[in-house]
């Protein structure tokens, strides 16, 4: 994965990795962040929603299948 470029991003960035405990799970995988939960605390940390909402859902997605693939294995 590519490395923020911008502050927004490197602020997206910072949000994902407290997201750790917003994670929407099925038995067996992982499907998801709850992002209203997430869009909630980009707002509480001054982070632009707009921005948020453009750049979680790649970041999610890559997440979604990291953690699927080592939920496999």
């Amino acid at each position: 994965m590519r490395r923020p470029q911008t502050f927004e991003g490197w602020q997206v960035w910072d949000l994902a990795l407290r997201l750790g405990g917003q994670l929407r799970v099925v038995p067996g995988a992982v499907i998801g962040w709850d992002l209203g939960a997430a869009l909630a605390l980009a707002a509480a940390l001054g982070i632009a929603p707009l921005v948020a909402a453009e750049l979680l859902p790649e970041i999610e997605a890559v997440m979604v299948q990291k953690l699927n693939g080592a939920v496999e294995h």
